[in-house]
């Protein structure tokens, strides 16, 4: 390692603007960003994420410079550990962020391995890696989703309840999944679903806006106030944002969740969702691969998605990834850990002046946000840290450290980090 190189040290991240953001500083995304001393938060822009990591498409320098992650990695690979190096060629394993979201994102899915990696080879300049892209979203304030596809019965009494759903997808495609629900054969449910959501998906476009008309003018001319987060409510506010797109019909599939802050949502690869509404962290692989199909002006990929699908039916509840606490070692953390390799999250929330956790090292690099409060970090391997709100570390392999609070907001920390696997 190089010497002058310490193992702790604070990143400048990049935050990107997209049409959905949050606008100006009501985006938690400037406003964590407006802690590095390059950024400006103008007022009339969105903000939609902040980017903490090495992907190329938003790298991360050190503090108040223009030097990369990705290159003081390469001449410390200590700071990675030799597997992790060797595995990700002198990259993070996993891309963490920061969303705040003021109107739907897609609804889409991320390949697994084997499709990403055709998809890349076919379609190089859509596809821009050949990684996989399974993620978890933590809220940070009340947080909207849709994930995954509701059990098979909700969708039926949608089926039933709604003329327009049914009308769009046609009577065969209704009578082949109502069928298929009064037996016991998974398999055939599964195809029966596929068969219908992939009739919606496919829908001719003008089909798709008689239907919505229809079912927009039932809504607005019966003269209610619908509450928040019905299903009503849901139809009108994404069709406001997304007119005549045919991913409003997703809201009749898929399962909505409310998150309230520190609840998680792990979402695998081949699994339909969107985010509506809200703050959060979220880690993923570290992939860009995006297969898009609905509420959204960029390209849609609608027939891979539909069969890249899984059509895995859930309840909403089992969507869920709950913290388990990190007792006796950190008692004021939670550890949010997802089946898979490359990252893990740990948010450690301290609610008073003083407070002290002590956070192990761990097999592989961590990074770590300050998502409120103020405080110091302190490590026997690197100097102190002040750090506040938005303030972003990097934390090398097997590197124990602390956090203790630093005024009566107390602080709270977000650390996303791989360990290497068993086998």
């Amino acid at each position: 390692m190089n010497a002058s190189q310490s193992p702790i040290f604070r990143l400048d991240c990049k935050a990107q603007s997209y049409d959905w953001g949050k606008i100006g500083s009501s985006s938690k995304v400037a406003r964590f960003a407006a802690s590095s001393p390059a950024f400006t938060v103008h007022e009339d822009r969105p903000y939609a994420e902040l980017w903490m990591g090495t992907h190329p498409s938003g790298p991360s320098t050190l503090h108040g410079s223009d030097v990369t992650l990705e290159s003081v990695l390469k001449a410390n690979p200590q700071l990675l550990t030799q597997y992790f190096y060797d595995e990700y060629h002198g990259h993070l394993p996993f891309l963490f962020k920061v969303l705040s979201i003021n109107k739907a994102l897609s609804i889409q899915a991320h390949p697994d391995k084997e499709l990403a990696k055709k998809l890349y080879r076919e379609r190089p300049a859509i596809y821009k890696d050949d990684n996989h892209k399974p993620e978890m979203a933590i809220a940070l304030t009340e947080f909207e989703a849709l994930c995954g596809f509701r059990p098979l019965n909700e969708i039926s009494a949608a089926l039933d309840a709604w003329s327009e759903l049914s009308e769009l997808v046609g009577r065969d495609a209704v009578d082949t999944f109502q069928n298929a629900l009064k037996e016991a054969d998974v398999d055939n449910q599964r195809q029966a679903l596929k068969q219908l959501y992939t009739a919606v998906m496919t829908a001719e476009p003008s089909t798709v806006k008689e239907r919505l008309d229809s079912l927009i003018h039932k809504l607005t001319s019966a003269g209610k106030e619908y509450r928040p987060q019905t299903i009503e409510e849901l139809v009108l506010r994404i069709h406001s944002q997304f007119p005549g797109d045919v991913g409003v019909f997703s809201l009749f599939f898929l399962n909505y969740v409310v998150l309230q802050p520190g609840q998680a949502i792990f979402l695998a690869a081949n699994e339909p969702h969107a985010y509506l509404s809200g703050d959060c962290v979220e880690c993923m692989a570290a992939s860009d691969n995006v297969v898009r199909a609905g509420l959204t002006p960029k390209f849609k990929d609608v027939d891979v998605l539909t069969q890249m699908l899984t059509y895995q039916a859930k309840s909403s509840a089992d969507q869920l990834l709950t913290g388990v606490s990190c007792a006796p070692h950190s008692p004021h953390s939670l550890l949010y850990d997802p089946p898979i390799e490359e990252f893990s999250v740990v948010l450690t929330r301290l609610d008073h002046d003083k407070d002290k956790e002590s956070l192990q090292g761990t097999e592989g690099p961590s990074v770590v946000i300050v998502t409120n409060g103020k405080g110091v970090v302190r490590s026997e391997k690197a100097p102190e840290v002040p750090v506040e709100a938005g303030n972003v570390l990097f934390v090398g392999a097997n590197v124990p450290f602390s956090i203790e609070a630093q005024g009566e907001n107390g602080v709270t920390i977000y650390t996303a980090f791989s360990v290497k696997p068993d086998n």
